[in-house]
């Protein structure tokens, strides 16, 4: 069996250039947008990657920028939910459209980069093309926020900040 991936790469991408083929300089379409953060919502995008969720008090002005908080998963190490503001040195502001669309359908980064196992990007391959141009928009549209969220641990590495532990039973 053939795998999905290179067709809703292709379809992502021709949906992309139509989308943004009107004007470079033409905001998205408030549609589009309002889409995409009905989309991070029920998808609970803010509900790893806003700073001060696992410690009980979000911070809304802040939401999307990435937790100070991690996970740690036996034998991968311990990550940091990013930054998803379009800030262009700790969010998503030098990533594409398309750059977002694929790390959300196959856990891949721009740079090579698996995501972390606790990103549901195997849910998430199901969203059709148009929502998954939504949701990038979306995230695109947003106010940049600078913050840098703590750097991902390897397994025999010191995380250096807080992070919940995956314990598997005795």
């Amino acid at each position: 069996m053939h795998s999905p991936l290179p067709r809703l790469a292709f379809l992502a991408a021709a949906l992309f250039a139509a989308a943004t083929s009107a004007s470079a300089d033409s905001a998205p379409p408030k549609e589009r947008v309002q889409r995409g953060e009905y989309l991070a919502g029920i998808m609970d995008c803010g509900g790893c990657h806003t700073p001060g969720v696992f410690l009980g008090k979000p911070d809304k002005a802040r939401s999307f920028a990435g937790s100070e908080v991690g996970f740690q998963i036996p034998g991968l190490g311990t990550f940091y939910p990013p930054n998803l503001t379009p800030d262009p040195e700790t969010g998503l502001g030098k990533w594409s459209e398309l750059d977002i669309i694929k790390a959300v359908r196959t856990g891949v980064r721009p740079d090579g980069r698996m995501l972390s196992p606790a990103m549901p990007y195997e849910s998430y391959r199901k969203l059709n093309d148009a929502d998954a141009l939504a949701l990038a928009t979306y995230f695109k549209s947003l106010k940049p926020v600078k913050n840098a969220v703590p750097a991902l641990a390897g397994p025999s590495e010191k995380p250096s900040a807080p992070y919940l532990a995956v314990v598997s039973p005795q």
